[in-house]
């Protein structure tokens, strides 16, 4: 059965890229727009990975990552978390709020499917 990975970005390019790789590799992908609505799709869709883009309007994925790891049902899920402003410290403070995988923008489409493929 193919695995299911949420992916949180507010970007069109970004999330149909992120889906249409996600889908080349037979994973089943349930795209999300706005981060306000991260949490509960992930509750409905159960998925195996959650892709959470950092930089959100209306919410940050950082604290979209602590709010996915502090709820009970979700914590176990794995975060590959993505983001185009990778300055020094970024990378610690996304596997400090919880966060398993960093990958950054512009990504690496092979860098990106072997994370995806490290993580579920």
């Amino acid at each position: 059965m193919s695995k299911k990975v949420l992916v949180v970005e507010d970007n069109e390019l970004n999330l149909k890229l992120f889906c249409d790789l996600l889908r080349a590799h037979d994973y089943i992908a349930e795209p999300v727009r706005d981060g306000r609505e991260a949490v509960e799709r992930a509750r409905a869709f159960e998925p195996d990975l959650v892709i959470m883009d950092i930089q959100l309007p209306n919410v940050s994925g950082l604290e979209l990552i602590e709010t996915l790891k502090a709820d009970a049902q979700l914590k176990p899920i794995p975060i590959m978390a993505v983001t185009a402003y990778a300055a020094k410290g970024d990378e610690e403070r996304i596997r400090a709020a919880g966060a398993e995988a960093y990958v950054s923008k512009p990504i690496s489409v092979m860098r990106f499917v072997e994370s995806v493929e490290s993580l579920v």
